[in-house]
C-alpha cells in the first residue's frame, strides 16, 4: 500500500534522476525554444525532455495517475495526480544562476500529501509528506518563529508582463521599507524551501501557478509555516503568501492594503 512517504521517495528519486539528466546535457548557454506569457518567458529544450522523462518514470511505476506538468499540461484523471515542474526557474538556468528546481507534488483527491524539490545546482533535495515533516539531507526541518514583520527577510518574485511587473514594483515599495530586506531568488519553489529551512522568513509573490508552488509549499508547512492568500482565501496565481504564524499575518496586513492583486 502506498503512503504518503513513500509517495515522497518516489518523487525524490525522480526529481534527482531528472536533475542528473538536466546537468549532464546543459550546453554551456542553453538555446531558448520558445517563449509563453510574453518574451521574457522562456521555454528550452532541457524543460521539455526533463518533463517527458518525468512523466515516463511516473507512467512507468503508476500508470493510471493523472499527470500536471507546467510544460505537457493535464493527462489522465485518477484521484492521484502528479504536479511536475521540469525546471522551475528557467531564466536562471539559462544564464547558470543557482536558484532553479526540479519539482514534483503528489495530491490526492486535491490534497497535496508529498512533494520533493531538487534545487540541482546547490545539490540540495527537499522532500515533504503530509504529516510526517520536512526534510532536507535527513535533517528535519523547522522555519523561524518569533520573527517580526521589520526583522524579517522576505522573498519575493516578479511575473512576465511589464503591466503586472510595474504593480509589482509599486508594491515592494510599500514592502521593503517595513521588512529586514527583499530577496529574489528566481524560483518560487526554492523561496518556499528557503522559509522552511529558516534562510529566509517569509515569502510572498503574484502569479506562481499550481507546479510553481505545490511541492515547495508542502515542505514550507511540514516545516511549520503557514501558506495562503489575503483575507483568509486560499493561496495561489492571485496571491501566494508563506511564513511561520504570527508572521504570516502581519505580512499579509502589510500587503493588503497594497492591493498586490491587481495588474496594471
Amino acid at each position: 500500500m502506498e503512503t504518503f512517504v513513500t509517495f515522497a521517495q518516489l518523487a525524490e528519486e525522480i526529481a534527482r534522476e531528472a536533475g542528473e539528466m538536466l546537468v549532464a546535457k546543459r550546453p554551456a548557454r542553453p538555446e531558448v525554444l520558445a517563449t509563453k506569457s510574453s518574451p521574457t518567458d522562456v521555454v528550452t529544450a532541457l524543460d521539455r525532455a526533463s518533463e517527458e522523462l518525468i512523466r515516463t518514470r511516473i507512467r512507468t511505476v503508476r500508470p493510471d495517475d493523472a499527470i500536471l506538468g507546467e510544460e505537457g499540461g493535464s493527462t489522465g484523471d485518477g484521484r492521484v495526480r502528479w504536479i511536475v515542474d521540469p525546471i522551475d526557474g528557467t531564466v536562471n538556468f539559462l544564464y547558470g544562476l543557482p536558484d532553479w528546481a526540479v519539482s514534483i507534488a503528489v495530491e490526492i483527491d486535491g490534497e497535496v500529501v508529498a512533494g520533493a524539490v531538487n534545487v540541482v545546482p546547490r545539490g540540495e533535495v527537499f522532500t515533504a509528506a503530509r504529516g510526517e515533516g520536512a526534510w532536507l539531507a535527513g535533517e528535519r526541518l523547522h522555519c523561524n518563529t518569533g520573527v517580526p514583520l521589520n526583522r524579517a527577510l522576505i522573498a519575493t518574485g516578479f511575473g512576465y508582463d511589464a503591466g503586472r511587473r510595474r504593480v509589482q514594483a509599486e508594491v515592494l515599495a510599500g514592502v521593503l521599507p517595513a521588512v529586514r530586506d527583499i530577496r529574489r531568488g528566481g524560483s518560487a519553489a526554492a523561496d518556499l524551501c528557503s522559509v522552511a529551512a529558516g534562510r529566509v522568513d517569509g515569502y510572498y509573490e503574484r502569479g506562481p501557478q499550481t507546479w510553481d508552488y505545490s511541492a515547495g509549499g508542502l515542505v514550507a508547512v511540514e516545516a511549520g509555516a503557514r501558506i495562503g492568500g489575503l483575507n483568509g482565501r486560499p493561496h495561489g496565481p492571485g496571491l501566494t503568501v508563506c511564513a511561520a504564524p504570527g508572521l504570516f499575518e502581519e505580512l499579509c496586513d502589510l500587503l493588503a492594503p497594497l492591493d498586490p492583486e491587481r495588474d496594471a
